[in-house]
This record gives C-alpha cells, sequence and structure tokens, in this order.
C-alpha cells in the first residue's frame, strides 16, 4: 500500500497510489475524505501509528494510552502525541513516507504554514 493524501475544493483525500486507475473517470477511488487531518505518534521516534479523521484518532489515542497504562508502560503512554489540523499536504505525506518524520514535523509545528491556506498564497505570489 503506497497511501497519499490530496487537498481538493478544502478537503483531504487519502489514496492508495496502488489501486488501479479508473476505466470511467481515470481517477482513483479515494479511501478517506476529511476536513482536517490527525497524527498520532511517538515524540520520541517520530513512529506513525494512525492517521484519519481527527475524532477517531483521538479516540485511537485515549484507548491506546489506557492499555499502555494498564499494562504499566507509562512512559510509552507519555510519549504518544497526536496532532491535527489543516497542515500542508507535503508534510502529512512525508510522515506517511519517511520514517521518523513525524519527530521532525513535531519540531517544527509552531512555524509549519496553515494547509489550507498554502495553495492560494502561491498562487497570489506567483500573479505578482
Amino acid at each position: 500500500m503506497s497511501l497519499q493524501y490530496e487537498l481538493k475544493s478544502g478537503s483531504y483525500y487519502l489514496y492508495d497510489l496502488s489501486d488501479p486507475l479508473s476505466a470511467v473517470t481515470g481517477e482513483r477511488r479515494f479511501r478517506l475524505k476529511t476536513e482536517d487531518v490527525a497524527l498520532a505518534f511517538d515524540v520520541s521516534t517520530g513512529a506513525l501509528h494512525q492517521h484519519g479523521t481527527p475524532q477517531r484518532i483521538l479516540n485511537w489515542a485515549l484507548g491506546h494510552r489506557r492499555r499502555l497504562r494498564a499494562a504499566g508502560n507509562q512512559a510509552a503512554a507519555n510519549d504518544l502525541v497526536v496532532v491535527s489540523g489543516p497542515l500542508p499536504v507535503d508534510e502529512i505525506n512525508n510522515c506517511l513516507a519517511i520514517s521518523g518524520y513525524c519527530r521532525r514535523m513535531f519540531k517544527r509545528l509552531a512555524t509549519v504554514p496553515h494547509g489550507k491556506l498554502q495553495r492560494s498564497t502561491q498562487r497570489t505570489s506567483a500573479a505578482h
């Protein structure tokens, strides 16, 4: 599976690039459509555990932390972080494709541009 997000009309679409193109439309079927994307990962290693809609990922993280704490693994439970919002598509896709990239993105999170405004800013600057 080769997963990749694309931003279309203000929504994030998740595609599996290994899926064949439709003979009718010439496009792949999307696996997920969401307004914002959430990423659950370990801060210390940057290992990505889950990605998708914010509510589903937050629920998964709460349950996973609960199981880790019940097993006596407090450090691993505290290491799990969820980041969500309108992140730039290239940052999200790097997190999916590059092992440990989430950790690098997390360190720069305060300076990461708003993902949905990035395209309009590029168009504006190109017009000048």
